[in-house]
């Protein structure tokens, strides 16, 4: 009996010192630098969001959040550098709506899908915006959509595209909307709005940031936003789904993920420090100045946004038979 119990207490022992440091490292995180993998190119939102909101960070923890940014792959290629990585929080991906895409269109993907990463935090949404040229004689969505079904297949509609977030908005819009449009696919959204400014195509749907500035000056007229309310910079453009089409809601979405397997009191303190960065009000002015929606979401509920944006867009998917290309 005291054999047993002198082994009892000593792998009691052990055990309590095999956990001691693990609990300890994760209470004490970070003690080093932190890799933010931007899987997108350089200069645009992404690039922004992941620098502001790694600077704060950064002074929250007083350790670098170093902004690596990895193209290439439509985001495969930074995907899966974080995927690979240790799950120990000091890697961690920006995430976006080609998550999901990707996890719904290639079967191929060097990891697994959507298993391969813990969802830490939404940080901000980015609506789309559908604008014509003020010359031309739309003036409401519904002048629009009357003359799209007068003339089916006619009128083109310019995004970015395939596959992307925007081209799945504008089968969306044509699905929810029972219109079919010629669909004229760009390599990017500021490419496809200098169309309809030189009058190549009729309309655009893209993300409101690449639109606002023309929307401003007066060389694009917007119909409607995508957004599930109108937005505070757009007050006088109605919604999509005001405009007669109830639940209709397309975004742009990002967030952070870490590899699967990171410990939750790790993915609790890393959405700790997003959720204090997204409610300072100066993040919150500069978000907006560039046309982002701060929407904080922490892991169980960006979760859930998730696998809701998988099953939205996998029906879409299907539906007009999109590829990966």
């Amino acid at each position: 009996m005291t054999q047993r119990r002198t082994f009892l207490t000593l792998a009691g022992a052990a055990v309590a010192g095999a956990l001691r440091p693990s609990m300890a490292w994760a209470k004490d995180f970070p003690v080093k630098p932190i890799r933010f993998v931007v899987p997108l190119a350089a200069g645009g939102s992404a690039d922004l969001l992941a620098r502001l909101v790694g600077q704060h960070l950064s002074e929250q923890w007083g350790q670098p959040v170093v902004v690596e940014m990895k193209p290439g792959g439509g985001t495969i290629i930074g995907s899966n550098l974080v995927a690979q990585a240790p799950a120990d929080g000091y890697t961690i991906l920006f995430s976006a709506n080609s998550l999901v895409i990707n996890a719904k269109l290639r079967s191929n993907l060097p990891y697994n899908g959507l298993k391969a990463f813990e969802p830490v935090a939404l940080m901000v949404t980015s609506p789309q915006v559908l604008v014509v040229n003020p010359a031309s004689p739309w003036l409401t969505l519904g002048d629009w959509l009357q003359a799209a079904r007068a003339q089916p297949g006619q009128r083109s509609l310019a995004s970015l595209g395939p596959a992307t977030t925007q081209h799945i908005a504008a089968e969306m819009l044509q699905h929810s909307t029972a219109v079919h449009l010629n669909y004229v696919p760009y390599s990017g959204g500021t490419q496809a709005v200098n169309a309809l400014l030189g009058g190549h195509v009729d309309s655009v749907l893209c993300n409101l940031a690449e639109a606002s500035s023309h929307i401003e000056a007066g060389h694009l007229r917007p119909l409607a936003v995508t957004s599930p309310e109108r937005l505070g910079t757009l007050t006088q453009v109605p919604t999509i789904a005001e405009s007669g089409y109830p639940g209709f809601e397309a975004s742009a979405w990002f967030g952070v993920s870490a590899p699967a397997g990171t410990p939750q009191t790790v993915i609790t303190r890393l959405a700790q420090g997003i959720g204090a960065a997204m409610s300072d009000p100066k993040l919150k002015h500069q978000l907006l100045a560039h046309d982002l929606q701060p929407e904080f979401l922490g892991p169980a509920d960006f979760a859930g946004h998730i696998a809701r944006s998988y099953l939205r867009y996998s029906a879409i998917i299907d539906a007009a038979n999109i590829t990966a290309g």
